[in-house]
């Protein structure tokens, strides 16, 4: 993520709409434009929206810290949280409801606190697909390979599956963990096309297309993903990290000539959806799309 981490010091006065209080609970999340994309959609709708960011790394915790930052918003009157790494599989043990999308996913980004109860939701995988829509119209989806199968990586898959892939192979660092999510998605509709990837430069050379869900090329976490050598022009690739927007493996494989998206659309489209669900009011996606580009020019 680039550009600031709230909305612009011009942000103007709202009038005596709603308010709402929000917070984004992650690890290194100080360049998150989530903060801005909120309140300044607020502002047009007429409402008083603040968002605050609850670092991980900052204040020194680790997810452990869940149930104590979720009381203390529940007392304090927030109306809700979004969810980042390395939060989104760990708050599920702490919550009173889970939609049904975010259950079958095991990983949640946005909890809303409303009437003495924590229900949890996830955006994402709308979110993701609503991006490469609307980013790669006509990609083809005869065959994708997904890196990493975390919180964002079962998002990512089921929005992949939803889309129409023809075989989805997961590829992750721990192997389990492609194999439990494939399994979990292949209960739920995907059978017969999602597995984990056996070799992994066997499964991106018969590939159409490439998806990174690692955190590999934050900015905390610079670099490639997979070798160099296994890119080729033929390959969309797809990256849903956004701080930076360019990382290496898009500046890469748009320097071979591939097909490229960055993280946001995904980052923009999650937002959307997550700021109905706060506030009971429909954002316009366009001008969220604006708040984004306007932060990150900031």
């Amino acid at each position: 993520m680039s550009g600031p981490t709230s909305a612009p010091a011009e942000r103007p006065v709202t009038g005596r709409g709603p308010s709402f209080l929000l917070g984004l609970i992650g690890a290194g999340i100080q360049a998150s434009r989530t903060p801005g994309m909120h309140e300044l959609e607020g502002d047009a709708l007429g409402l008083r929206v603040l968002y605050r960011l609850i670092d991980l790394e900052r204040l020194g915790l680790g997810p452990e810290a869940l149930p104590e930052l979720l009381l203390a918003a529940e007392r304090t009157g927030f109306a809700g949280l979004n969810v980042t790494h390395p939060c989104k599989q760990a708050v599920l043990a702490h919550l009173d409801e889970i939609a049904p999308e975010a259950a079958v996913l095991g990983a949640v980004n946005t909890v809303v606190l409303r009437d003495g109860r924590r229900i949890g939701h996830n955006t994402d995988a709308w979110g993701f697909a609503e991006a490469l829509r609307q980013g790669l119209p006509g990609a083809p989806l005869e065959r994708v390979v997904q890196l990493g199968a975390g919180g964002a990586g079962a998002a990512v898959a089921q929005a992949l599956l939803g889309l129409g892939v023809g075989e989805l192979l997961l590829h992750d660092t721990a192997r389990e963990r492609a194999e439990a999510l494939a399994a979990r998605l292949a209960a739920h509709g995907g059978g017969g096309r999602i597995a984990p990837a056996g070799d992994l430069a066997g499964a991106v050379a018969g590939a159409r297309g490439l998806v990174n869900t690692t955190p590999v090329g934050m900015a905390a976490y610079p670099g490639l993903p997979l070798a160099e050598e296994l890119l080729r022009p033929e390959l969309w690739v797809a990256d849903i990290v956004y701080f930076p927007l360019e990382t290496e493996l898009l500046r890469t494989a748009r320097a071979l000539g591939c097909r490229t998206l960055d993280g946001g659309g995904m980052a923009v489209f999650q937002a959307v959806r997550a700021f109905e669900l706060f506030t009971g009011r429909k954002p316009d996606p366009e001008r969220m799309r604006r708040h984004f580009e306007r932060l990150g020019a900031g």
